[in-house]
């Protein structure tokens, strides 16, 4: 059985997490009331490391690439949810981090519902 559509879910979530991880660590954040910078600097690096050990995984999904892809999605579904739920924010801002908690919670979905192959017994 091909495990194509699951490699995609993994490919989807590097798409997702790259860009947010270059766009924190060279956006002046300083703008946004981030300090100090370096935390913003390493939260982006961290970011990119995730989107890059997704693609990575993408190339032969295991059951702990999965685990790990379904447990990041959820913890940070879990914290976008309550912080767009909560007031104060614009609605513009409030959609998008709705949107990406639902894109996050449906790939991590996907993951755990996707076939994967069997490794055959006899073979590594």
């Amino acid at each position: 059985m091909s495990s194509a559509p699951l490699r995609t879910v993994f490919v989807v979530n590097a798409l997702l997490f790259l860009p947010a991880g270059l766009l924190v660590y060279f956006l002046p954040l300083a703008s946004l009331g981030v300090s100090p910078l370096w935390l913003a600097r390493v939260a982006g690096a961290m970011l990119v490391a995730w989107a890059l050990a997704l693609a990575a995984g993408a190339a032969r999904p295991t059951v702990q690439a999965v685990v790990q892809l379904v447990v990041g999605n959820l913890l940070i579904t879990a914290t976008l949810v309550p912080a767009a739920l909560r007031g104060g924010l614009p609605g513009q801002l409030r959609s998008l981090l709705l949107a990406i908690s639902a894109a996050l919670f449906v790939l991590a979905l996907l993951a755990l519902l996707l076939p994967r192959e069997r490794v055959e017994a006899g073979r590594g």
